[in-house]
């Protein structure tokens, strides 16, 4: 009965263990699978999230590149720091403040206020569109009708027509017109007025000798022909005729202003004509007047 006991003890036991530790085995190899699967998972996850955030990053660069380049070229040629918001605004509103001022703009205004133009006065369109203030302008001015247009701004129908050397040879023409009538209109009442304010502001220059100190001049030409000399300034203090230090105002044509106007507005403005000095410089050496031979 022992053995018998013991054998089925041992025969049971062990078909027990047996069975156990095969079911243990198996549940352990199918855990070690799901895990392994999982690791797996995870190490695919883990090479699929660096790519997805380099594409992310490189998406960010290129995106920042982007605006870096937009900031370059929108950004303006000086070395100064970008404005605030509120500088931005004041700049946006005083730039269309410019912009609308110089579409209001008329011609004549801005040719006068050319760097250089300052000793023209703005000469009155009245004047300009009364036919017999300009009579023989038109034989010597080419584009005599698209140039008066351009001065008194008129929108002219024939301006897509002309090529852009065309279009500057009128712009040209329109400036020798203004210069011509110009000469005319400041012999008259109106125009020695607009010039006596600038004269009172010394905006033709003043006499460059050191005797009549300072004393405000006024434009002069040598010709009455144009383009045979550059503007002049008279000193009606010493009675003679000097370069303009300014170099722009150097290159204007003497005819745009003629050799009647100084004289002629001295005449009219007689209580400004200063007194004429008598003081001279006198050469010494060592003290001594030098005799002339």
């Amino acid at each position: 009965m022992y053995t018998k006991r013991g054998v089925g003890v041992g025969v049971g036991v062990g078909v027990g263990v047996g069975a156990g530790s095969k079911t243990e085995m198996s549940s352990r190899v199918s855990h070690n699978e799901d895990l392994k699967r999982i690791k797996e998972a995870l190490d695919k996850r883990d090479r699929s999230s660096p790519s997805t955030s380099r594409i992310k990053d490189n998406n960010n660069t290129i995106i920042k590149d982007q605006q870096r380049s937009l900031s370059i070229l929108s950004a303006p040629t000086n070395n100064h720091p970008s404005p605030t918001v509120e500088e931005s605004e004041t700049d946006s509103e005083e730039s269309d403040v410019s912009g609308s001022d110089g579409e209001d703009t008329s011609w004549i205004s801005w040719f006068c206020n050319l760097r250089g133009n300052e000793s023209f006065c703005e000469v009155d369109d009245d004047y300009i569109q009364d036919d017999f203030n300009l009579c023989g302008l038109s034989n010597q001015v080419p584009y005599y009708d698209y140039a008066l247009d351009l001065i008194l701004d008129v929108e002219s129908s024939h301006g897509d027509m002309f090529t852009e050397e065309q279009n500057e040879l009128i712009e040209s023409a329109a400036e020798m017109l203004y210069g011509l009538i110009h000469v005319r209109y400041i012999l008259t009442t109106k125009g020695q007025a607009a010039m006596l304010e600038k004269y009172k502001n010394a905006e033709f220059g003043r006499c460059p000798r050191v005797y009549c100190c300072g004393q405000p001049c006024l434009p002069v030409g040598q010709s009455d022909i144009p383009r045979h000399c550059t503007l002049k300034i008279y000193c009606p203090k010493c009675e003679d005729i000097y370069t303009p230090r300014s170099r722009f105002q150097d290159n204007l044509d003497g005819a745009y202003f003629g050799t009647t106007f100084p004289h002629l507005f001295l005449m009219t403005y007689g209580h400004l004509k200063p007194q004429k000095t008598s003081q001279t410089y006198v050469p010494r050496v060592f003290g001594f007047k030098v005799h002339k031979p």
